[in-house]
């Protein structure tokens, strides 16, 4: 729930993580929610400073740069690898969703939607690659940068070339190319930093 929460910036960054009220609020022993937070300053959403308690961690932009230059490097290998090990059909199947509904999303601005169903696209595609490791720090990445996303994709003209960028590495995975894959979708994530670059004094 916590993840979740910060992820989603119901808890901004700077938000104090107080462990009684947190203790109450679940119906916990207050040792569970400091094992709670261990964790989550080992995800590194959270840090505990002395005399104040937890609090969520706030991003700095050449943190953000440093997520991004991961983040290419490992969607690029998950694109490639949903390629080789998942099915044409299974992928054409999302193409063919991108082209309709995911396109008449981002039309009418229902970006909601849009977001709902990529992600639901992105979990598939980690899936097929039968990775957990993989599995494990991408999933650690998106819970850093989620707030990022939602922001980035509402700047001008970011979520029409997404969609375009989206429709063509699954057209590249469609067609069983691993290597144009992985390069179209290392290319969206450096495209993404791009945006984040000339805007992100109205980001963070």
């Amino acid at each position: 729930m916590l993840r979740s929460r910060i992820a989603t910036h119901e808890l901004p960054p700077g938000s104090k993580l107080a462990e009684g009220e947190l203790a109450l609020e679940f119906g916990v022993p207050r040792s569970r929610v400091r094992e709670a937070l261990a964790v989550l300053e080992q995800r590194g959403l959270v840090e505990r400073i002395p005399n104040r308690g937890a609090v969520v961690i706030r991003l700095e932009p050449s943190q953000v740069g440093n997520l991004y230059d991961v983040r290419e490097v490992l969607e690029g290998l998950c694109a490639r690898l949903a390629t080789q090990l998942g099915s044409k059909a299974r992928w054409q199947q999302a193409l063919t969703h991108f082209k309709g509904p995911m396109k008449e999303h981002v039309a009418a601005g229902r970006l909601d939607d849009y977001i709902r169903d990529y992600e639901a696209f992105r979990t598939e595609m980690i899936e097929a690659c039968g990775n957990p490791m993989l599995r494990e720090m991408l999933d650690s990445i998106l819970e850093r940068t989620q707030t990022l996303i939602r922001r980035i994709i509402i700047l001008p003209g970011r979520a029409e070339l997404g969609l375009a960028q989206h429709t063509a590495v699954l057209e590249a995975m469609v067609a069983g190319d691993a290597d144009r894959a992985e390069a179209l979708r290392r290319a969206n994530m450096r495209s993404a930093r791009t945006f984040f670059e000339r805007y992100q004094k109205y980001i963070l």
